[in-house]
């Protein structure tokens, strides 16, 4: 027994003096327990809201008070005709426009019923019943107010609209997502296990004094990956289109064109942790640390990034999942050209030459 016990504290003090099986058994948890803490949650927060007043009268700016000042709605700016409307959302600066018909005050008093209209971007079906359901409370409570003093109770007709997507199809959301996460993961993990799997085998030393240069490997390295994620784009994307009605409303040599950036700045991805990364097991490990979780977490593919915290909403702004899904539903789902992702598309197109130059900087010919 005293030998069993001398070889557990023999174990003990090996765990304690590697920093990361320390990292593993501590610092992921904690990282992970914060992140879906703050991330996985049904509230709304900071949710851009336009206002169409047709009526402008006291009581529609009452409305529009009440709501703003709730914690969960932001100002999204003042739209003066209905043509706006849907210029407003391809824009992707708003997610909701609420629409108050001409005379509304006057409507209210002498009918006793006015009508308000709430059309929301319902690309992502979860967050614009959410949206809908809180302007609908906030509406149905001022009027409560409104009405405890009054014999004959006044009522407001709230209307909805679903813009993109009608019928609240969760698919809309979960395709241009899923999409992104699996050629973030092929592109770019298997990447970096291949490349690694050749240093922890010995044979990159074989390839390096081949008649390749090291550029020519890397390509040779990467060109099977690409083709087979582009197969995979086309196989998702007419999937989605085929099986669960995505739709396809933009340019499809638009959306393969960027499709085939992503690819390009993921495989990059994939190089510069192969650079870093000494064994298959390292690279596996940072793939799903740096690119599985925040593509779940932080790229709005599930949860909406005005919901976060304002540090995770900057971490969420360094994800190029984030900007690819953005380009996905604006092409698919909104039918915008390039002129509405045109931003989107230049982010990615630097992180791409920024990851292949770190990559080109930490490429040694020789192997340590």
């Amino acid at each position: 027994m005293k030998r069993f016990f001398g070889f557990v504290k023999k174990e003990f003090f090996h765990i304690i003096r590697d920093p990361r099986t320390l990292v593993i058994l501590f610092g992921i948890p904690i990282v992970e327990i914060m992140l879906f803490g703050y991330v996985i949650t049904n509230e709304l927060k900071d949710i851009p809201v336009a206002v169409l007043d047709k009526s402008g009268d006291e009581v529609t700016v009452e409305i529009q008070n009440k709501i703003y000042s709730s914690g969960f709605f932001l100002r999204g700016g003042n739209l003066y005709s209905e043509k706006e409307i849907e210029k407003a959302f391809r824009k992707g600066h708003i997610k909701q426009v609420i629409v108050f018909e001409a005379d509304f005050s006057e409507k209210l008093e002498k009918e006793g019923t006015a009508h308000i209209e709430l059309i929301t971007d319902a690309s992502d079906a979860n967050t614009a019943s959410m949206i809908v359901s809180y302007t609908n409370a906030i509406i149905q409570d001022y009027m409560s107010y409104r009405n405890r003093q009054l014999q004959m109770p006044l009522q407001i007709n709230v209307e909805t609209r679903m813009q993109y997507n009608p019928e609240l199809k969760g698919s809309y959301m979960f395709v241009p997502g899923t999409m992104a996460l699996i050629l973030m993961l092929i592109s770019a993990m298997m990447t970096s296990i291949s490349i690694a799997r050749e240093k922890e085998l010995g044979t990159m030393e074989i390839l390096l004094v081949s008649p390749l240069n090291p550029l020519q490997i890397v390509l040779g390295k990467v060109a099977p990956y690409f083709g087979l994620s582009i197969i995979n784009a086309i196989t998702i994307v007419t999937l989605g289109n085929l099986v669960f009605g995505v739709p396809i409303n933009g340019s499809i040599v638009l959306l393969m064109t960027l499709v085939m950036l992503f690819i390009l700045m993921a495989l990059s991805l994939g190089l510069l942790i192969s650079t870093v990364a000494k064994s298959q097991q390292q690279a596996m490990f940072l793939s799903m640390f740096v690119l599985m979780l925040p593509t779940i977490l932080l790229s709005g593919f599930i949860f909406p990034i005005e919901n976060m915290p304002w540090l995770l909403q900057v971490l969420a702004n360094i994800m190029p999942p984030k900007y690819f899904i953005i380009i996905l539903k604006n092409i698919m789902l909104k039918g915008t050209g390039f002129e509405y992702v045109w931003k989107e598309t230049l982010i990615l197109i630097g992180m791409t030459v920024v990851f292949i130059g770190l990559s080109v900087k930490k490429f040694k010919i020789r192997l340590e």
